[in-house]
């Protein structure tokens, strides 16, 4: 048989056609793959990527592109909100959601539909503003603890500022309390000292996880950016906390933020009564992902306590675990149903076209809507990608705060009309909304709310108003970088 001679100079040809033969190829089959059940701005975002740079692309989205943890995870967490929905039967049929506007009762069901966690009564909800404050706290109430002390944070660090937390730690291992930790692996190992942070939680004697760890030389591997970004206390499952603030220095212990004066302004919430339970039961969930271990003896179902000033809350839970976008869903609802007022306080305000709808629609029927943001920020590309939002916001009658310069407005905040305010550790971006594991605490009380605006008067005096004519005469170079990062927001 004979086979015809490949000259050396048609090899390159070949190779080159073959080359292109694929290029072409994985254009169009993406074009089928990629838009299946995402949402077209996503599904748009890969596609760019796939087509400018096709084999770079399709490698970060054979990586990246699954929005979803491992089937094994998923089955954890149904399996929890089993439990959770088995244990706490009438607990939503024992006339609280009657004591709230119809629609906020609206909400609370559909926050137990989607996040398994009832709207329950009798509990004491105390806002803490101050960072060391914040800390302060959990350190006092750490050092009540008699039985137990679940701690998850997305940034653990054991620094100047931290070191009376871990101290407390100490002291209750010391007194024979179970002390449980959990961080985010990825979170945490990009903080300065995370050997440290390790090595004392050893000495400590501290039971101790990382979240979501990215080992795939160990078979423990899923899409690396799909994070825990929860923040929570709770000691013996009477007292908790959650909010924006992780256990690190306010500079974040970064050189250039030290030099620069750069700091983190958080919010977070300390509470007491039946809620702290749905608090611990996401601890439980996470716990059990990570170890195998379902802490069932830790979880019990309270009580309201009766008396002046105790508030209904519900904790909704939401991230890749769960098969719809919870805080999303929730944002949204409450955003429509507003007839006042909108305040929204968010480091990283990246919304969906559903959400961008909701909010400008919200000013165009005339509702007051307010959003604060920082002036600066640690994220570049996000930064840019969320500045590309803010002619849109002005032109339908926003108004945009900007929190001053040096400090990174880090609250995560929503308030509506006199009615409901949420806070929590979940940000208004498609990240928070997809990509990360978020806790958030819906308070439907009125007394709660002027609370609230209160914090957000404080910002509102340290923030600059954004007009519109000033951001239209912003320099051209910015208003590039702005549009450029906003193709890339579905991926942030």
């Amino acid at each position: 048989m004979h086979f015809p001679s490949l000259e050396l100079g048609t090899l390159p040809v070949a190779i080159t056609a073959a080359l292109f033969s694929i290029d072409i190829a994985i254009r169009i089959v993406m074009l089928g793959v990629v838009p299946h059940n995402r949402r077209p701005s996503t599904a748009l975002a890969w596609l760019l990527a796939i087509f400018f740079i096709p084999y770079i692309g399709l490698l970060v989205f054979l990586l990246l592109g699954s929005p979803k943890l491992p089937k094994r995870r998923r089955v954890k967490q149904q399996y929890i909100n089993e439990l959770i929905i088995a244990n706490t039967q009438g607990m939503d049929r024992s006339g609280y959601l009657s004591q709230v506007p119809s629609w906020v009762a609206s909400a609370a069901r559909l926050n137990r539909r989607l996040g398994a966690m009832p709207l329950v009564a009798g509990n004491s909800v105390d806002l803490h503003s101050s960072y060391s404050g914040s800390l302060d706290a959990m350190t006092r109430a750490v050092d009540e603890a008699e039985t137990f002390v679940h701690v998850e944070f997305y940034i653990l660090s054991f620094d100047d500022a931290t070191a009376q937390f871990f101290d407390a730690l100490q002291r209750a291992v010391d007194r024979g309390v179970i002390v449980r930790v959990l961080f985010d692996h990825i979170g945490s190992a990009r903080s300065p000292r995370y050997g440290d942070m390790k090595r004392k939680l050893n000495a400590i004697g501290a039971l101790w996880h990382a979240m979501l760890p990215v080992r795939p030389w160990a078979a423990r591997f899923q899409r690396p950016d799909l994070r825990n970004h929860r923040k929570l206390i709770v000691i013996d499952g009477v007292v908790g906390f959650t909010g924006s603030q992780n256990v690190i220095d306010r500079s974040y212990n970064k050189k250039k933020n030290v030099r620069t004066g750069l700091q983190w302004k958080d919010l977070m919430v300390m509470l007491k009564g039946p809620i702290v339970q749905e608090v611990n039961a996401v601890f439980v969930t996470d716990w059990y992902s990570e170890t195998n271990e379902l802490l069932t003896e830790d979880v019990e179902v309270l009580e309201p306590a009766q008396g002046p000033g105790l508030k209904q809350a519900q904790i909704v839970p939401s991230g890749p675990g769960f098969d719809g976008e919870n805080n999303l869903r929730l944002f949204n609802m409450l955003l429509h149903n507003a007839s006042e007022r909108i305040i929204v306080t968010s480091p990283y305000f990246v919304p969906d076209e559903s959400m961008l709808y909701a909010i400008t629609t919200a000013a165009e029927r005339g509702l007051e809507v307010q959003l604060f943001v920082g002036a600066i920020s640690d994220q570049t590309i996000v930064f840019h990608g969320q500045r590309s939002y803010y002619e849109a916001l002005l032109r339908a009658g926003v108004r945009v705060f900007l929190y001053k310069s040096p400090y990174i407005l880090h609250s995560k905040l929503v308030s509506i009309d006199d009615d409901v305010a949420v806070i929590g550790s979940s940000n208004m971006d498609m990240r928070s909304f997809s990509l990360n594991m978020e806790i958030s605490l819906m308070v439907p009380d009125p007394e709660f709310v002027s609370r609230v605006r209160e914090i957000e008067a404080e910002y509102r005096h340290d923030s600059t108003e954004l007009t519109l004519q000033d951001w239209l005469d912003r320099p051209v170079l910015m208003k590039y970088l702005d549009n450029v990062a906003r193709l890339t927001a579905a991926l942030q």
